[in-house]
């Protein structure tokens, strides 16, 4: 939302990029970059470089063949699979997803109509695009995150849920939970808040007594709601692609949002029954400390600008007082008096860094919306879209077998996608067929962001699994113990069954989602 990339369009891990979260820039607050690399390699044995020529020699040839089938007389339909494929190896290649995007969509108009179509296409489609009232939402969202990231936030919120939550059983992972859901909300990022919390958190567990699957995954999912609970960076993002209005968008993941960090905390609950102490050293020292309630009060008082940054953004647009451009305005504000207030001397440079890294992200993001347009035309032109909605009614699934199908399509993705190429590549496709099923966009915008969210974590390319590794080679986080990339892989999988009931709930009572905004219109 959730160290970040100088180039925040291309998500995929390389050099300058870190995941998912298109706000993030790189300051000496914010994870440095990390490259996931190779099961081999991580763990110390040879890279078959023969193989990594082998499989860019065979990209090689899918990219020039996809371009190839593209100018060939074949029916429309192809030239569009066509052009997916070719985005696909572009994307591969690790080159920028919105140039990713744009290549095979211009492409694909001008071998489907010649250089006139393209030509009017670039006049007019970044002006038609990015020139929309409801986008000034994203750099108000974006600086507010940013801000509160410089404010410090991490150490207070994991203070306050370990003081108030120790008592239950996994209480030191459930804490953690809690605020990664929290700091991963006001500050949109997902990778950012699991960095700042696996250095924090990872550590004081496993001096509890934790085992180590359960510290590192409890940390990995803490992060999930945090892209469902306003303000969400891909939420918008969504809505700018589905071209839904952003303040019911946003309502609609509140629901979920809280829905999600309740069921990880009941399975975290669960899971500590076997793998979590129940009375250590470290425990009976909390009990020296006396945690009284004083010191508890006093620990949640010093978190207030969270819940009031996320209950004015929602009391604001679901009253009606506040547009969602306007309630992002008056949160950067707020950010804003806070950074200067928490920071004091070291104000003017967070401020300074937050707005730098406000104009990088934003001008990659828009530059990916105008990708996603173009793509859309050129699935408009060849009729895939239209194709699929037919082939979708032809197997004459319904609603619910339809998204459960789309639950399985999007998980396996996940094994090798992140969650913007996944939405740019599903989404206007499926928008007639979402109409056909009568599917609720809005509804659809919650679902898609959640799976998208799943895609950070699902091995093997997940890039939360090789930051959470790379932080637990460290000696202070690992407090001894060796933690394998397996042992990460595994304590994502663990949390699958959880993500995946969370999914189905959704699908089977989609008023989770659609009730708040339906109640806000009214």
């Amino acid at each position: 939302m959730s160290g970040g990339p100088s180039n925040p369009v291309d998500t995929r891990p390389a050099d300058d990029t870190v995941g998912d979260d298109p706000m993030q820039t790189q300051t000496a607050e914010v994870p440095p970059p990390v490259t996931p690399v190779p099961v081999a390699q991580v763990e110390g044995g040879p890279v078959n470089h023969r193989r990594s020529w082998i499989t860019f020699a065979v990209t090689v040839v899918v990219i020039v063949g996809s371009t190839v089938a593209m100018f060939m007389p074949l029916v429309s339909e192809a030239v569009g699979v066509a052009a997916i494929v070719l985005m696909l190896g572009l994307i591969f290649l690790r080159m920028p997803i919105a140039l990713a995007m744009l290549v095979p969509a211009l492409l694909g108009m001008y071998a489907m109509r010649g250089e006139r179509l393209v030509e009017s296409t670039m006049t007019t489609l970044a002006y038609g695009q990015i020139a929309n009232w409801t986008l000034s939402v994203v750099p108000m969202f974006i600086l507010m995150g940013l801000l509160l990231w410089k404010a410090g936030l991490t150490e207070t919120l994991y203070k306050a849920g370990r003081y108030w939550l120790g008592w239950l059983p996994g209480g030191l992972a459930v804490g953690t939970n809690l605020a990664g859901s929290g700091l991963a909300a006001v500050s949109g990022s997902t990778v950012g808040t699991t960095y700042a919390l696996a250095r924090i958190g990872i550590p004081e567990m496993l001096k509890a007594g934790y085992d180590k699957r359960l510290a590192v995954g409890a940390v990995i999912v803490a992060g999930l709601p945090g892209q469902l609970i306003p303000p969400s960076i891909m939420l918008v993002i969504y809505a700018g692609i589905a071209e839904v209005p952003v303040g019911p968008q946003l309502l609609a993941g509140v629901g979920p949002g809280i829905l999600v960090a309740i069921l990880f905390t009941i399975m975290i609950v669960l899971f500590a029954r076997k793998w979590a102490p129940t009375e250590t050293e470290h425990t009976r020292a909390d009990a020296e400390q006396e945690i009284t309630w004083s010191l508890r009060f006093k620990a949640a008082a010093s978190t207030w600008p969270v819940p009031l940054v996320m209950g004015l953004i929602i009391w604001g647009m679901f009253s009606g007082v506040f547009t969602a451009t306007e309630a992002g305005a008056v949160a950067a504000l707020f950010s804003l008096f806070i950074t200067v207030i928490w920071q004091k001397r070291n104000a003017l440079r967070a401020i300074i860094d937050a707005s730098v890294g406000t104009v990088s992200s934003v001008g990659a993001i828009f530059l990916m919306l105008v990708g996603v347009e173009a793509l859309s035309r050129m699935f408009t032109l060849t009729g895939i879209s239209s194709g699929f909605a037919e082939l979708v009614e032809a197997m004459d699934l319904g609603r619910i077998s339809f998204l459960l199908m789309m639950m399985v399509v999007y998980i396996v993705l996940g094994t090798f996608m992140e969650p913007l190429p996944m939405m740019v590549l599903t989404i206007p496709i499926l928008i007639p067929t979402l109409a056909a099923l009568d599917i609720s966009l809005l509804w659809y915008g919650v679902f898609a962001v959640f799976m998208g969210e799943l895609a950070v974590v699902t091995p093997p390319v997940g890039i939360l699994a090789f930051i959470i590794h790379t932080i637990t080679k460290e000696p202070e986080v690992n407090q001894g113990q060796k933690i394998t990339l397996n042992d990460v892989f595994m304590a994502c999988w663990w949390f699958m069954p959880m993500a995946i009931i969370t999914t189905v709930i959704l699908i089977l009572f989609p008023e989770i989602a659609t009730w708040l905004p339906s109640l806000g219109e009214n």
